[in-house]
């Protein structure tokens, strides 16, 4: 159970490469992977998760193996966040800016394409905030997603 097949390094240097890739994977597939799930981005995280899970362990299936690459992925997660909440350059490289997505009425179908931002999601943001494209001052994606709207 305790016995390890795999030097302890090994777990953490696995970790680290697993959380490094899978951020910049997710980063790359944008905003609105990381924002509202559907039951398919849902299953795309859980299938990625079992995926990956060899690679964090190496075929390793001991209790001390597990346990390293999990206090190492927190770790990660919390150097991120403490470098993340003292760098704008960070925070931005992390997580991304608000886009525009809609100014004065005018949709901006091109950013919202790019950012995967269907016009359902935008009109479903507008009557939230009881909004009428004509009223509409600005429209942002949010960094975590949603759709932030501004009326005139």
């Amino acid at each position: 159970m305790l016995d390890m097949q795999l030097p302890w390094y090994e777990f953490v240097l696995r970790a680290t490469v697993v959380y490094g890739l899978l951020l910049v994977m997710v980063r790359l597939s944008g905003k609105r992977t990381l924002g509202q799930f559907t039951p398919f981005d849902l299953l795309v995280v859980m299938l990625l998760s079992e995926s990956v899970s060899n690679a964090l362990t190496g075929g390793d299936q001991s209790l001390a193996g597990g346990l390293i690459a999990a206090a190492t992925l927190i770790v990660l997660n919390l150097v991120l966040a403490f470098a993340s909440a003292r760098s704008r350059t960070m925070e931005r490289l992390t997580e991304g800016a608000p886009v525009l997505v809609a100014r004065d009425g005018v949709v901006f179908d091109d950013v919202m394409r790019a950012n995967h931002v269907s016009r359902g999601d935008l009109e479903k943001a507008l009557r939230e905030a009881d909004c009428a494209l004509s009223e509409l001052k600005c429209a942002f994606l949010e960094n975590d997603g949603a759709i932030s709207v501004l009326k005139k």
